[in-house]
């Protein structure tokens, strides 16, 4: 899934961006790996290395061998090699040498590549810029290469179309014994019953309805009140099973969605979208042996909010990675159903660049909505990207909530952000001054991921050709990720 170049060659008369210190940061896979890579980012342990204008990072790290290792870090994808027998990505040296780099360390002055960096750096490009060719969506949006034998392919999603169906038939049982039995004994069986009845749904090639079932079997252990979350939840996973089991009947749009959420994932399709797109926010869920990271971008000239999900399995961290704040020049093919939002990624132009403002932004009011237009299309959705513009972070209660600076709605912070240091970094750059906040708006509260502050916006207030008022957003601060 690396973003492969093509179109325009690589230029290196214009040196690539530096980032700053925080955007390293956020790309290390875990706490761990940010502490041991922070001992690294000073010059001390780094000789022969440099960068150059094409956006490559190397450097010779001292370890305990013998021999130092050999690091490079390509920006513009980003992509990493080091000879260490580390399996994260990035690992702690490459993490170590962009926080050198990102630091301005004279250890890293601009040079020639060395061979040793050289060859992976040109490998890597070529076979990114073939993939993006070959392997990836064409500028039709299909792919290049279709099934060797449709018909076969057609035989197969038929018999496994027919297996979700039994599971589905056989869960929809299940959630009727539950209810005939009454909620208030649903704990009782314990973990292991919701277990085996996901297992059941992996069997009949249905992960999206085993996810939803475990998600059950974890509410009873959710603390007061998960009676009323469980039938909550039991509506929804009852109303995924009636749609799918009726799917013929369903519009084309829904239909997609349900296919989606049972698990049944289609090619993304349709015309490529070229943009300038802003790197919002990166972060990775966990979900049992595979840990999924969402990326969030926004494009500056389409005004499209675009989900990038990477996979790591095995200990895996996702091989994806875009720095918070970094706007790339690419080509994005999205996916089918409601909203698409997600889209898998195609040909890079040029170098990523730190230029980038943040999306118009909203109310309050205007979030609720949005969220609300986006589950007419998908009941099951859990949050709806939104941006909030001219917000206050203010107490209330035993939580927090973004006040409209000029009204009077006002949202919760979900649970899940309440005990995270990014809150805290939030109330910091507000200092009870508005800030332009983005985040997920869901029906358990908001969820900030990234945050801009509106002291530095010095733009003018007018009225446009259509009459409507327009503020200034080209002079706000740089991008601050809160996850």
């Amino acid at each position: 899934m690396l973003l492969s170049h093509g179109g325009e060659p690589l230029r290196t008369a214009d040196p690539a961006a530096r980032w700053t210190v925080e955007q390293v940061l956020a790309l290390a896979p875990d706490e761990t790996s940010r502490k041991a890579g922070s001992k690294l980012g000073s010059a001390g342990p780094w000789s022969g290395g440099g960068c150059d204008g094409s956006g490559a990072v190397w450097g010779l790290c001292k370890g305990s061998g013998s021999k130092p290792y050999q690091t490079v870090v390509d920006t513009t994808g980003p992509a990493y090699m080091c000879s260490c027998p580390s399996r994260k990505f990035p690992c702690k040296h490459a993490l170590g040498l962009l926080l050198a780099w990102a630091s301005g360390e004279s250890a890293l002055s601009a040079g020639e590549v060395p061979d040793w960096a050289g060859e992976w750096l040109t490998g890597r490009r070529k076979r990114a810029a073939d993939k993006g060719e070959k392997g990836g969506p064409t500028a039709g949006g299909s792919s290049a290469a279709g099934p060797a034998d449709p018909e076969a392919a057609r035989r197969r999603a038929e018999r496994r179309a027919g297996r979700i169906t039994g599971g589905a038939q056989e869960l929809e049982q299940r959630l009727t014994d539950l209810l005939r039995g009454g909620l208030a004994a649903a704990d009782q069986p314990g973990y292991g019953l919701w277990e085996q009845t996901a297992a059941r749904m992996i069997d009949a090639q249905a992960p999206g309805l085993a996810s939803r079932v475990r998600e059950l079997g974890s509410i009873p252990a959710s603390g007061p009140g998960w009676p009323v979350r469980l039938l909550e939840e039991c509506a929804l996973l009852h109303l995924l099973d009636s749609a799918w089991l009726g799917i013929d009947r369903l519009p084309e749009p829904l239909a997609a969605t349900v296919r989606t959420r049972v698990g049944l994932n289609a090619p993304a399709e349709g015309p490529s979208v070229r943009d300038h797109w802003l790197v919002l926010a990166q972060y990775d869920t966990p979900d049992g042996r595979i840990v999924t990271r969402r990326i969030w971008l926004y494009g500056r000239d389409s005004g499209r909010t675009t989900l990038l999900l990477s996979f790591g399995a095995a200990g895996r961290t996702p091989e994806l990675a875009l720095p918070v704040g970094v706007t790339i020049d690419a080509e994005m093919t999205h996916y089918p159903g409601a909203g698409r939002l997600r889209a898998e990624p195609g040909r890079q132009f040029g170098v990523p660049s730190t230029a980038g403002t943040p999306p118009p932004g909203g109310t309050a009011a205007a979030a609720i909505g949005a969220y609300g237009d986006a589950l007419r299309d998908d009941p099951w959705l859990d949050a709806w990207p939104v941006t909030l513009r001219e917000v206050i972070p203010v107490p209330s209660g035993d939580g927090w909530q973004l006040a409209d600076a000029a009204g009077d709605a006002a949202l919760p912070v979900a649970p899940s952000a309440l005990s995270r240091p990014g809150l805290w970094k939030l109330v910091a750059l507000s200092g009870g001054s508005p800030v332009t906040v983005f985040g997920e708006c869901g029906h358990r509260g908001f969820d900030p991921l990234a945050a801009w502050s509106t002291d530095a916006d010095t733009g003018t207030c007018g009225v446009d050709a259509d009459g409507v008022e327009t503020s200034g957003v080209d002079t706000m601060s740089e991008i601050v990720p809160l996850i």
